[in-house]
């Protein structure tokens, strides 16, 4: 690549999206470029790219700047992303902005969703480059033309690691050796598929066994007719059962399940999901799912209630909260979140009651809405110690990975390996946690084939969280391959819990033979560790100096009000939580952290002052 080369980045006014464009621009800046992106007058002429004096805008700006490679992203309707890019094209052609025609552009990107690229490639060709979104860092630079031997040491070794892992997931399913996988047999756990069967029992007799990971999957065919629908679920689940390979199913049951069960729904839009509405028809799931245990998303309305109910027709293998999240802020529930926040601390006391394990939902809720590592961390602490000051003695600590999906595997495993050590601090004989980590919700592509390559890949990166502990994780989170395309049925679920466990068996033989990066002693994941951990120690210290009483649900309420949480890119209560979007964060170098003004990243102290500075206002 030559040296005066000038990267140009352009999209729509109209297209919100930015995260994928900002990191690679990242990327190259890295790498030592200097890329441009359009200011707002030019995104603003790229909505209507076809009019004279908004072409004559966008040419001037590709002239000026001596623009060479020029990238174009639009992620919103396909059909339309198509038609903007072809306008486009057909004003760079005429204003000879070309090589070929005498300008100064050699190169082409277009980043789009997978439809508007397929559209993009019918109607230009080869010459246009395509990201549809599922690029590695890695991939990223490679489709950009940047060659290894300009790649920073730092991001060359942590691109490395991700790309052996998907090395390592390609040659293990082109050697098929998934198809091998055969159902673990579990029949000498204690009440196996019984009314009285725990969570518990099933990992103490799998640990001995050495029969782990358990593997849990979220199953809920969606229907227009309600009936349908639940006796399609009905089949899945007695398919599942059949197939042996699933542990636990967990009940993907639709909106209205969750915020209306019982009532009458008529007229009411239901969201996916399997939508189960009685008692009755959930004891019918429970016993077509036998011997597998069996779960199921919490209300989001009449919480403990629901939980009751749980507890006597399906036996639930755990339950599952999240505090601040699934009500008015996201939604999801018609709960204020302060009254949330107290149904959940109520509802937490019904499973302690029942002596069954509990799951927070939360760290990954932070992260969906653009909180940086340290939040990640300290909220999942804040989470865990309510849940021991509660009674729960089973904590089922879900990790989510690669969320945001740009998120390298070194800081993944960072994130999870402090995650882990502040939690498992809390241990003694009353309350122990369980590690269950999974894949990301929007990781997978939509090319299936690639997909299951990122499921083995992402399982390796599983396995690394405690890379000498041939024990752990003690459950997984398969998240099917299929996710980004469609509904996964039994066939796609068992195909890849298959995945999962083959990747599991090869990744670890291939780490015994030293043919794989040694992630226990792997310096920047143990630097990056260390300081994740003493910034979220820092944060939480803050916390617990400033809110009274924290860890109760007027505490955890001021906690994420003041400010101590970052959530830039929450859309609902705004004004409630204004100081929680106020800081901004962006991803660097694989991670998410605050920043400041001029985008220089924040050092925790410093944070923290300003958080105490407002709550004194």
């Amino acid at each position: 690549m030559r040296s005066d080369e000038v990267f140009g980045f352009l999209r729509p006014a109209i297209d919100a999206h930015t995260l994928g464009l900002s990191m690679a621009v990242q990327l190259l800046h890295d790498c030592n470029y200097t890329p441009l992106v359009a200011n707002a007058a030019v995104c603003e002429a790229a909505n209507e790219p076809a009019q004279a004096n908004n072409s004559a805008l966008i040419a001037q700006w590709i002239t000026e700047t001596r623009i060479t490679r020029l990238g174009f992203s639009y992620r919103l309707d396909p059909v339309q992303a198509a038609a903007l890019f072809g306008k486009l094209m057909y004003q760079i052609k005429s204003h000879r902005l070309l090589a070929e025609d005498g300008g100064k552009i050699t190169h082409l990107y277009f980043a789009g969703l997978p439809e508007a690229c397929a559209r993009v490639h019918r109607e230009q060709g080869d010459r246009v480059i395509l990201f549809i979104g599922d690029e590695t860092p890695g991939e990223t630079l490679e489709k950009l033309g940047i060659p290894p031997a300009v790649r920073p040491a730092h991001m060359t070794g942590e691109i490395e690691y991700d790309t052996m892992r998907i090395a390592f997931a390609r040659d293990l399913l082109k050697q098929g050796k998934h198809l091998e996988i055969k159902p673990v047999d579990r029949s000498g756990c204690k009440d196996l598929g019984s009314p009285h069967e725990h969570l518990a029992g099933r990992l103490e007799q799998s640990m001995r066994s050495r029969q782990l990971p358990l593997m849990r999957a979220h199953v809920g065919p969606y229907l227009p007719n309600r009936d349908e629908a639940v006796r399609l679920f009905l089949e899945w689940s007695s398919q599942l059962a059949k197939a042996g390979f699933l542990d636990v199913l967990s009940i993907g049951t639709s909106q209205l399940s969750q915020s209306a069960f019982g009532e009458p729904w008529e007229g009411k839009q239901n969201g996916g999901g399997v939508p189960v509405n009685s008692a009755d028809e959930f004891r019918a799931i429970w016993r077509a799912a036998r011997p597998m245990l069996v779960r199921t998303y919490a209300g989001t309305k009449n919480i403990p209630a629901l939980a009751r109910m749980y507890e006597e027709t399906i036996n639930c293998a755990w339950h599952a909260l999240s505090f601040w999240w699934f009500c008015a802020i996201d939604n999801r529930g018609s709960n204020s979140v302060a009254d949330n926040i107290t149904e959940h601390f109520e509802t937490i006391k019904v499973i302690a009651a029942a002596g069954k394990p509990f799951e927070a939902n939360v760290p990954h809720h932070f992260s969906f809405r653009g909180a940086d590592d340290c939040t990640y961390v300290a909220a999942g602490v804040v989470a865990a110690r309510v849940a021991k000051s509660l009674g729960i003695r089973h904590y089922v600590l879900q990790i989510m990975l690669n969320t945001p999906k740009y998120t390298w595997g070194i800081q993944d495993l960072a994130k999870a390996r402090a995650l882990l050590y502040l939690v498992r601090r809390l241990e003694d004989k009353n309350f122990t946690v369980i590690l269950q980590p999974r894949a990301g919700l929007d990781y997978f592509s939509p090319d299936l084939e690639k997909a299951k390559v990122q499921l083995a890949a992402v399982t390796a990166l599983m396995d690394d969280i405690e890379p000498r502990n041939t024990q752990s994780p003690a459950m997984v989170h398969v998240v099917s391959y299929s996710e980004a395309a469609h509904l996964a049925t039994p066939a796609v679920v068992n195909e890849s819990i298959k995945i999962t466990r083959a990747a599991l068996n090869a990744y670890r033989t291939l780490k015994a033979q030293g043919k794989a990066m040694d992630m226990a002693s792997h310096a920047e994941t143990a630097a990056r560790t260390q300081e994740l951990i003493a910034d979220a120690s820092a944060l939480l210290a803050a916390i617990e100096k400033a809110v009274p009483a924290p860890y109760s649900p007027q505490g955890l309420y001021d906690m994420f009000a003041t400010g101590f949480f970052p959530v830039p890119y929450l859309w609902e209560c705004k004004e409630e939580f204004a100081r929680a979007i106020a800081w901004p964060t962006r991803v660097v170098h694989g991670s998410v952290k605050c920043v400041d003004d001029t985008g220089k990243p924040l050092p925790v102290q410093e944070r923290i002052e300003q958080t105490l500075a407002w709550r004194k206002k």
